[in-house]
């Protein structure tokens, strides 16, 4: 018998009730505390709401919610229950939601107030029965759903909660909970997780990179709906009786910058696009003193970016690689034998291997197709045959990555090793986007590429060619892509051409139409810097 929510709270709650759980800070700045006694209680009241509501054991549960107790209370809940939980982007526009809805066959939905607008797109789903608002002034109309707060959801529960007393009788192999990645292909895919996952990636990376224990303190700014940002929010922390820091706000330097001189965290996490904006953002250099390391994943981390970082701030950092598939970080740097520019060496329990394009391993300094394997890998995708026998094979899991490994044990990032594209952590599929701009009527022909930004990161850019006599400039495209797309997905600029590179055949020279944008956006920043007065 193993039940996740028993293992990462329930414990706690009966060796050290009153040892804090949660730190959270809300929208308004105002600061909640949480022990694990009181964690334990929330997830026992909400259970039991669950079972009131006639939620049963697999059925879905799709949380929208800024990070917040009641997100991690959701959560564990559904675990408790042997429900699988599916916490999903807050970035998702209302079609997203929709077709998220449909395809979890979610029999309950939880907003938390920032994202009640999404409510009505839901409505209609087949198997949606409830809807559940937290903090909301006005709830929202759901076709098909009833519709409740948070509180009065909670209190219908209370006449079963003898019933959740004891977890439903999971166990390590037992569906758990799922996170959604749009992969290679764009079309969203729901990675199925095991109850033993979680522990998996608390005795895996937690234990032989981190050597977390319970005085540590922890504050992710990647969210709780990426695999990273579920680890570090909850699992290790919780894993070993430790506390979180969770701040429901959208993450900014400043904001940053008051968690850890107000709340001091010991550990910290990012992706390197933000640990960009702290370091453009003019913080004191002892910004990080309480810290004892910095954690970056979601895309790689350029050499140039991480020793400045860590020379103006004097913290070290741990770059390292994982996925939705494997559910936290499988190659790390390691305190004290770090070094820039490479993702660091494999994690205690997982194994990697480097090969080539029929599938034989390559040497040592020959790049290759990154695969993994370990045990916090995902069962597969729902629903989804053809690209789960295409990623998941046998024990391997194929991360789409080409990497390079030195003679000494340390993996190196190439990039992808298709088109897909990662701005700030998080894939964005260039079919998505070129697709949306199509549907401008001045745009006959596009290509998205990814392009290193000032730092090094990579960035979506569209290439596009416009129709004869078209009035429409780059920025009325960028403003159409950030109504039609979330975010992170628009391109950072939109350049436009008279003609595209094509074969002989009439296909795209997505490579060549990279170089030509390359050449275009380097040509353009060497006339502002001798504007400015710069040399070129």
């Amino acid at each position: 018998m193993f039940n996740a929510a028993e293992w990462l709270v329930t414990r706690h709650a009966r060796a050290t009730p009153q040892a804090r759980a949660v730190t959270a800070i809300d929208l308004d700045g105002s600061v909640r505390t949480l022990s694990y006694a009181d964690l334990d209680d929330a997830v026992h009241r909400f259970a039991a709401a669950l079972v009131a509501s006639g939620v049963r054991p697999e059925e879905r549960l799709l949380l929208c919610m800024g990070d917040t107790p009641e997100l991690l209370t959701a959560f564990l809940a559904g675990l408790r229950i042997g429900a699988v939980p599916v916490p999903v982007s807050t970035m998702l526009k209302p079609k997203d939601i929709a077709l998220l809805a449909r395809d979890s066959r979610a029999r309950l939905v939880a907003l938390s107030s920032e994202f009640t607008d999404l409510a009505p797109a839901v409505g209609g789903a087949r198997d949606l029965a409830d809807v559940v608002v937290l903090g909301a002034p006005e709830l929202p109309e759901v076709d098909g759903a009833r519709v409740r707060t948070w509180e009065s959801f909670v209190a219908a529960g209370a006449d079963v909660l003898g019933q959740v007393a004891t977890p439903y009788p999971t166990v390590a192999d037992s569906p758990a909970f799922w996170l959604y990645t749009s992969g290679t292909t764009g079309t969203p895919k729901g990675a199925m997780h095991r109850h033993g996952s979680l522990r998996d990636t608390a005795e895996t990376y937690a234990r032989d990179v981190l050597a977390i224990g319970p005085d540590d303190v922890t504050f992710s700014v990647a969210k709780f709906f990426f695999a990273y940002g579920l680890g570090n929010t909850m699992t290790f922390p919780f894993s070993v009786g430790a506390s979180t820091v969770l701040d429901r706000s959208r993450p900014s330097p400043a904001g940053t910058a008051r968690v850890l001189r107000e709340f001091r965290p010991t550990l910290f996490f990012g992706g390197p696009t933000y640990f960009a904006a702290l370091l453009a953002a003019g913080l004191p250099a002892d910004t990080f003193a309480g810290v004892r390391a910095c954690v970056s994943a979601g895309e790689a981390f350029p050499a140039a970016l991480f020793e400045r970082f860590t020379s103006t701030f004097g913290v070290e950092m741990l770059d390292g690689i994982g996925s939705t598939e494997m559910l936290h970080i499988f190659i790390s740097g390691r305190p004290g034998r770090t070094r820039a520019g490479s993702t660091g060496e494999i994690v205690a329990g997982y194994e990697a291997k480097i090969v080539d394009d029929d599938g034989a391993p390559v040497p040592d300094g020959t790049p290759g197709h990154l695969y993994v394997r370990g045990d916090s890998a995902a069962t597969g995708y729902w629903s989804r045959t053809e690209v789960t026998r295409r990623v998941f094979q046998g024990p391997w899991v194929r991360t789409g990555d080409t990497y390079v490994r030195s003679a000494d044990g340390y993996y190196t990032s190439l990039g992808r090793t298709d088109d897909i594209i990662k701005a700030g952590g998080i894939w964005v599929s260039p079919t998505e986007v070129e697709e949306r701009l199509r549907q401008h009527p001045d745009v006959t022909q596009v290509v998205v590429v990814s392009l290193p930004d000032a730092d090094g990161l990579d960035k979506p850019v569209a290439c596009a060619v416009l129709a004869p006599g078209s009035t429409t400039v780059p920025d009325d495209l960028v403003a159409f892509c950030r109504d039609g797309l979330a975010a992170f997905k628009r391109p950072r600029h939109v350049l436009v051409f008279d003609e595209l590179p094509t074969t002989a055949t009439g296909k795209l020279q997505r490579f060549r139409v990279r170089e030509l944008a390359l050449d275009r956006l380097s040509g353009a920043a060497r006339a502002d810097n001798m504007a400015s007065g710069g040399p070129a």
